[in-house]
């Protein structure tokens, strides 16, 4: 490892570099906040005309920039802009990375900034600001000093890293369309083909929804349980993915809840991801786990003998969405109580119609579990490997990926 050198990143990064100005050509915007990307994974963008757009849209970026958000960096909220659209502004939010090219790769600088060893540091110095919360400045990681190979080892490196992300994005990307799938059949059986005769029901006489567990934030970050807040909801996913905290303090059994279980977001997660009401399922990977649901979250217990998939998808659909949306209360942040959800009404069919919809479900419910599985497995290897490669533990060349 001798052609590795310890280097400090203000040598060969340029941060903020680009923010709109009077010559900017634009009159309509793409716009990514920070809540609207975790783990280098976007959930929307918003469309603005630039005089309607929000203060903090501001920050420009090119291709092979690195956004990371400034503001409580272990909660993730980072990415690697590829071939942006020409208008795409992101939030000062962001502290923006530009490499010199020259002297390292960019991919391979974003890995070694989103490797968890760099997050908790990273973390540790915004909790020590001055700011009203824990918060970073582009001087922060100006200041990193990482050991950088040669570029060739670095192109290898990243290489190596990304083959597995593109993997595991093609497994998310497959259980999108297979939730498509589900969501259309659902829409087709409970909405376009509704009975006269079928009965309306409250989702209350369905299922029960309880609040969450008031968690002590000092017991946060070490622990063998897993506590689970707004971050592991998502609109894209099913399964709860990300956003699950170690925890070790002591927690009533009311709030654990197991593999197949529902939780619900109980408020909204930022400006444009108005997240309030949306359901996520408590994965797989979680059996035998001590899992504790937070008190951003609320628990579905289902008292019926309908699987909870059905009622995911009831949670899903566009017209539970719109009664949430009227429903929520709060002027800054959208709350939605829990009495809300269970008043929502749906028109309940025959225990034979629904075991027939679930008998057409199930190839896809089953197909997205082994998927979500795969992805853990693929996930857990990247994880691994990525501080390894990082500190030259594991070594790869160019040669090795021909």
């Amino acid at each position: 490892m001798s052609e590795w050198k310890e280097i400090s990143l203000k040598d060969f990064i340029k941060t903020n570099r680009n923010s709109i100005g009077r010559e900017y050509p634009f009159s309509t915007i793409q716009y990514l906040d920070t809540g609207s990307i975790t783990c280098n994974r976007i959930d929307s963008l918003q469309e603005f005309k630039l005089i309607d757009a929000p203060s903090r849209a501001k920050r420009l970026v090119e291709d092979d920039d690195i956004i990371f958000s400034s503001v409580r960096p272990n909660q993730l909220h980072y990415g690697f802009i590829k071939n942006p659209a020409k208008n795409l502004v992101v939030s000062t939010g962001f502290v923006t990375i530009t490499c010199n090219k020259s002297k390292i790769n960019p991919l391979f600088l974003f890995y070694n900034l989103t490797q968890n060893q760099t997050t908790e540091y990273l973390h540790s110095i915004a909790e020590a600001s001055t700011s009203a919360y824990p918060s970073l400045k582009p001087s922060d990681i100006e200041s990193l000093e990482i050991i950088l190979p040669p570029l060739p080892e670095q192109a290898a490196i990243a290489s190596v890293l990304s083959s597995l992300d593109n993997k595991i994005d093609l497994l998310r990307r497959q259980n999108t369309t297979l939730e498509k799938m589900a969501e259309t059949l659902f829409r087709q059986w409970f909405v376009e083909e509704v009975k006269e005769e079928w009965e309306e029901v409250e989702l209350g006489q369905l299922i029960q929804i309880n609040g969450g567990f008031s968690y002590k934030g000092e017991n946060i970050g070490t622990g063998e349980s897993l506590l689970l807040g707004m971050g592991c909801v998502s609109f894209q996913d099913r399964f709860l993915t990300t956003g699950a905290r170690p925890y070790s303090g002591d927690c009533p059994e009311k709030y654990l809840v197991n593999p197949g279980d529902l939780v619900i977001a109980t408020r909204q997660q930022s400006d444009n991801l108005p997240i309030l009401g949306f359901p996520a399922i408590i994965p797989p990977e979680f059996k035998g786990k001590k899992v504790i649901v937070g008190a951003n979250l609320y628990r579905v217990k289902n008292n019926t003998q309908i699987d909870n998939y059905l009622f995911y998808l009831i949670l899903r659909s566009v017209e539970y969405r719109q009664h949430i949306l009227a429903s929520s209360k709060g002027s800054t942040v959208r709350m939605i109580t829990k009495d809300a959800i269970e008043r929502y009404k749906i028109a309940l069919p025959s225990s034979e119609v629904i075991e027939n919809l679930m008998q057409l479900l199930k190839p896809i419910n089953e197909k997205s579990k082994t998927n979500q599985t795969q992805i853990r497995t693929l996930t857990a290897l990247r994880d691994t490997l990525l501080p390894k490669l990082m500190n030259g533990e594991v070594r790869v060349s160019e040669q090795d990926l021909k």
